[in-house]
């Protein structure tokens, strides 16, 4: 009888450890809730409490090292704020977390469903992929203090509700310009964290220009140790050797966010006409080691450059030399990114001959499409013999994205006037430039993809990327000013319906942002335009 009452009684007490007892749930978590960014399609509150506490477990499917991997990303994530171990239930129903593939889920491979009862949190998706999004609402609707790297005490409670989402459009993403300024590889790895915070699925990685080439290119060395020794304000520059790049790659990959590198050509060259000389068309130019007897606002084709202007190198069409380099390029590239793509860059090549430029596109495109990659250029690449197999990248001219369109290519949505984060917000902004405009929040959000270019069939459009250049950004802190909080509101143009997004609405929801970045250090731009949550 003693053992029996004893077996109760432990019943009682694990039930009531694990769960939490039906309440109504503050302002403050119905706000947390309710202020998703991305706006999910669907979000259904109920208003009781769920409250994570010590003994909580999480529940994985074993056979899927996919899953289980975005179930240990959740543990990493409140280990440090929590410090509750999160062990593994041996079931689901024993479990206060629960992951679960489910081909049921609408909306594709990276939709999910998020619900939450008083009793436990089911996170279900048709892949791997959504499951991880679904994450990153969770962590939204959490109280930002799960966000800190020491254990904090109070009560980790969520609304009750059900969030039903998936994304507009398959393509999501940023460019970070390693090019002109450096970054290290943890740098890049926190650029990849924020922009998996919102959603985002592609890092696009800008690792040559005319001031510097920063991957690692065994079958021809000077390339970095010449061309990656420096960058704009004449800094020490760097590279990533290729292990260092499979090391991005592959963080970037655990958290289902593809690496598309670009190698621009056949302009912003002048890195790589600096390291050798026989790739210049004047064979007889000395190798650019004398980089300071260069005026570096007058730049001179292969001579090592510090400045920003840019236009002025080109490769050679009959130069013997120039087609061996480039497929040494891509073919050393190809075989160290797993994703589908190369991209050839393309843009502002100034000063190459236009049949030259044309010629060179159309090789380019057969040499990327030769080693098992697709081919992405900036939309000036229309120029070209180019089709389906192609995609390009809008930026500055109508005219070059609707022709690629016109030749079959789809395209990524990447105006300059709307999401070029290294412009500046307005005319007092400390960073930035504004050839192409000043862009506050309003202007990164009010737009449409689908109708910014007339004529073009919206099953062309990949997506949206937004870019940052790297003229005027040195230290990560400079690139979260120029981040957020247009990064988030990208997002949300990439990831929710257009007939669901209003200005009105989305900016008390970017505002409740702000105490999580506050909390993750984040050094962003107080914009005037947002009811910033204090």
């Amino acid at each position: 009888m003693k053992n029996i009452v004893h077996r109760t009684m432990v019943f009682v007490l694990t039930a009531v450890i694990a769960f939490s007892c039906k309440e109504k749930a503050s302002e403050e978590l119905i706000k947390n809730f309710q202020s998703v960014v991305p706006k999910p399609v669907k979000a259904t509150l109920e208003g009781e409490v769920f409250e994570l506490l010590p003994t909580a477990s999480l529940y994985a499917d074993s056979t899927r090292a996919d899953v289980r991997q975005v179930a240990e990303q959740l543990r990493a994530m409140l280990a440090p704020a929590t410090s509750f171990e999160l062990p593994y239930a041996k079931s689901a129903e024993e479990a206060a977390v629960v992951f679960k593939i489910d081909p049921a889920v609408q909306g594709g491979p990276e939709a999910y469903r998020l619900q939450v009862s008083h009793k436990q949190i089911n996170i279900s998706a048709p892949s791997a992929a959504g499951l991880f999004f679904g994450v990153q609402t969770l962590r939204q609707i959490m109280p930002a203090a799960i966000e800190r790297s020491e254990k904090q005490a109070m009560h980790w409670q969520i609304a009750t509700g059900t969030i039903e989402d998936a994304p507009r459009y398959g393509w999501r993403g940023s460019m970070l310009d390693v090019a002109r300024h450096f970054f290290s590889v943890e740098e890049v790895k926190k650029y990849i964290d924020y922009i998996a915070m919102y959603k985002m699925n592609v890092l696009h990685l800008h690792l040559s220009d005319d001031q510097g080439w920063r991957i690692e290119i065994n079958s021809w060395p000077n390339l970095t140790v010449i061309g990656g020794s420096t960058e704009v304000g004449g800094g020490e520059g760097g590279y990533y050797t290729q292990k260092q790049y499979q090391e991005i790659v592959q963080y970037a990959a655990d958290r289902f966010i593809t690496v598309v590198p670009e190698i621009d050509l056949p302009g912003h060259i002048n890195a790589a006409l600096s390291s050798y000389e026989e790739l210049n068309h004047n064979p007889d130019m000395k190798k650019a080691v004398v980089a300071k007897e260069v005026d570096p606002n007058k730049p001179v084709a292969g001579k090592l450059y510090t400045g920003v202007e840019v236009g002025f190198s080109t490769l050679h069409i009959k130069n013997d030399m120039t087609f061996k380099f480039v497929d040494d390029v891509l073919r050393e590239l190809a075989a160290i990114t797993p994703g589908p793509y190369l991209h050839i860059g393309g843009d502002e090549a100034h000063v190459t001959k236009k049949e030259d430029y044309i010629a060179f596109i159309d090789r380019f495109s057969k040499m990327v499409e030769g080693y098992g990659k697709k081919m992405i250029g900036w939309e000036e690449i229309a120029q070209g013999q180019i089709n389906s197999n192609a995609i390009a990248q809008h930026w500055h001219s109508s005219e070059y994205a609707s022709m690629a369109a016109q030749k079959g290519a789809q395209l990524i949505m990447s105006p300059s006037k709307l999401v070029y984060l290294d412009m500046k917000y307005d005319s007092l902004s400390k960073l930035g430039l504004n050839w192409a405009a000043y862009i506050e929040v309003d202007s990164s959000y009010l737009w449409n993809p689908a109708t910014r270019i007339a004529g073009i069939d919206a099953k062309q459009i990949l997506g949206v990327e937004a870019p940052l250049w790297g003229e005027t950004i040195e230290t990560l802190d400079d690139i979260e000013y120029l981040l957020f909080p247009r990064l988030p509101a990208i997002a949300e143009v990439g990831w929710s319906t257009q007939e669901s997004r209003t200005w009105e609405d989305f900016k008390p929801r970017l505002g409740a942002q702000a105490p999580r970045w506050k909390t993750l250090g984040i050094d962003y731009y107080p914009s005037a335009q947002i009811p910033w949550q204090q």
